[in-house]
């Protein structure tokens, strides 16, 4: 997402007092999806003078396309744009408890008023809404999240951060342990990790303990293309390029004070990658088509599913910004080496996953648990909460993604259940021996004898 924050912030001399009606909201991002083009247009120009930045697009794919990228506080949702779906999409997109929304409802009824309510929507307006009110109403529900942050301890709690870190087996306590040491530092943190382990939660923790005051930015280096990703983070100056009808910053002074997130970061281009390491050299970034330098105090958090050496050996990642993020390094666990936690994970999300989907929760037995524990869960903690949201809705446990003929052997029993195809334990035997060479393909096809390619091709 283009920031608009360059164009909208204002001098802080020349800003009312924090106590009167037109404070300027520092770090707030507002996102305006659907609705009549000019209205859509007139209300970014009147929040934009309040809050620092606002983005309207025309519908929720383009919301969604944006959303993967950037993170945004309130979403404001003109339901004409999804009709009777609006209640789902707001359930999907806060699947991790946000960002916030507020419905403004066309043809309103009691039941979507409730069933939005119960996803997690701040207000539902009706429709048509004025544009003072949607105003108002955002100025409410801003009023309401600074108040529950006054009321919130000078030192985060577990309760008040992003998400709970739940289990209690050796590898995530360690993991807990090395967030609380070096959390409070500037230290540049690389997290790795398989696919759904939770990286972002592991950054979000690290930003919630920390001692800084600024915003939290998630940006996934490998879902924005090549050409957007600088202007993306280091804003660019009107007339840059065609589209470039205004100035904007980007997503580093964006985060100024805070902390930002570089997700994949082993997909960002070569050429970004040299512009990345003189940001971490210098605190300076450089907006596109501008010859001036901007300074930004932002904290760097990375992270990958890949394995950055292999990459670097490649020639795909540089090494000399590889040894520069990686000062302190957080590898995360994959759900198969903490098994021990996911009786303890299953029953969160039963608890977390009913009180979304208004649904009651259903009793995991023994037998349940063994089924969860013995499957090899290569989706990791993102596949448990998925499987136990389909529990939920289903009624009882899903049996074709956890049934026994997919537990690995474990605790170093060498074999293999006996209705298991040879496919199956190739597959698993090639999987085991790749995470014993660290994820490096290389070494895990000579360990196999066969080609990197061929394990490539053995393991899609």
């Amino acid at each position: 997402m283009s920031s608009n924050l360059g164009s909208r912030t204002r001098d802080a001399s020349r800003r009312p007092p924090p106590d009167s009606p037109g404070t300027f909201w520092k770090g707030v991002s507002i996102l305006l999806v659907g609705g009549d083009a000019a209205w859509r247009a007139a209300l970014q120009r009147q929040l934009a003078r309040q809050y620092a930045l606002v983005e309207a697009v025309d519908g929720t794919d383009r919301a969604e396309q944006l959303l993967l990228r950037c993170h945004v506080d309130l979403i404001v949702l003109d339901t004409a744009d999804v009709g009777g779906g609006a209640v789902d999409w707001v359930c999907s997109v806060r699947n991790g408890g946000e960002p916030d929304v507020i419905l403004v409802a066309t043809n309103p009824d009691l039941s979507s008023a409730i069933g939005a309510l119960r996803c997690g929507a701040a207000d539902f307006l009706p429709n048509p809404a004025g544009q003072e009110e949607v105003v108002e109403a955002v100025r409410r529900h801003f009023e309401r999240v600074s108040r529950r942050r006054d009321r919130a301890p000078a030192e985060p709690a577990a309760s008040a951060l992003p998400d709970t870190m739940v289990g209690e087996s050796r590898a995530i306590q360690a993991v807990r342990d090395l967030i609380e040491r070096i959390a409070p530092t500037p230290a540049t943190v690389l997290i790795e990790g398989e696919t759904g382990t939770g990286k972002e939660l592991v950054a979000r923790h690290l930003h919630a303990f920390s001692n800084r005051r600024g915003p939290f930015v998630a940006v996934n280096c490998g879902a924005i293309s090549p050409e957007l990703l600088e202007s993306e983070l280091f804003g660019h100056t009107k007339g840059a390029f065609t589209s470039a009808h205004q100035s904007r910053d980007g997503l580093f002074v964006a985060a100024r004070g805070g902390t930002i997130f570089l997700d994949e970061i082993s997909e960002m281009p070569l050429d970004m990658q040299v512009k990345l390491l003189r940001v971490l050299e210098e605190s300076t970034v450089r907006p596109v088509g501008s010859d001036r330098e901007v300074p930004v105090d932002t904290r760097i958090i990375a992270a990958t599913h890949r394995s950055l050496t292999e990459r670097v050996r490649e020639a795909r990642f540089r090494e000399d910004l590889f040894y520069r993020i990686n000062v302190m390094n957080i590898r995360l666990p994959s759900l198969r080496e903490r098994v021990d936690d996911i009786p303890e994970l299953a029953q969160f999300f039963m608890r977390s996953v009913s009180a979304e989907l208004a649904m009651r929760p259903l009793a995991l037995d023994e037998s349940d648990l063994r089924k969860l524990q013995a499957h090899s869960w290569p989706g990791n903690v993102r596949e448990l909460r998925n499987v136990i949201e389909r529990t939920v809705l289903l009624g009882h446990l899903p049996e074709e993604c956890v049934s026994p003929g997919d537990a690995s052997p474990r605790n170093g029993d060498s074999h293999y259940p006996l209705d298991w195809s040879l496919e199956q334990v190739e597959t698993d035997h090639m999987v085991r021996v790749l995470e014993s060479c660290g994820g490096n393909k290389s070494a895990a096809a000579r360990s196999l004898g066969i080609s990197r390619k061929t394990l490539e091709r053995k393991l899609k």
